[in-house]
């Protein structure tokens, strides 16, 4: 699924205008987007959180040149499914 996707859900669901549908989803993305950059923590009640974590750094091989090579750290983002979420993955793996 796309962002695309989401907006057309919206839009027949909500019975929005493409438009409006379309706004709701950017401005809701960029919502999370702007909390995660300032470093907090996103958390959608039945269905999982989101946070910022940082990486560490470590070495790598060049197979190319048989060497070793330093990977840089830095800062990922980690989801982690909320309890409602998880049961209905476990419900449906169980089918």
């Amino acid at each position: 699924m796309i962002k695309n996707d989401i907006a057309n859900r919206l839009e027949r669901k909500g019975n929005l205008s493409r438009t409006k549908a379309v706004y709701i989803v950017d401005t809701v993305l960029d919502s999370i987007k702007e909390a995660l950059l300032r470093g907090g923590k996103v958390e959608i009640r039945g269905f999982g959180s989101f946070r910022v974590v940082p990486k560490k750094s470590g070495y790598g091989r060049d197979i190319r040149r048989n060497r070793q090579m330093a990977i840089a750290g830095g800062k990922r983002v980690k989801f982690r499914p909320g309890q409602d979420f998880k049961r209905q993955l476990k419900k449906q793996a169980g089918k």
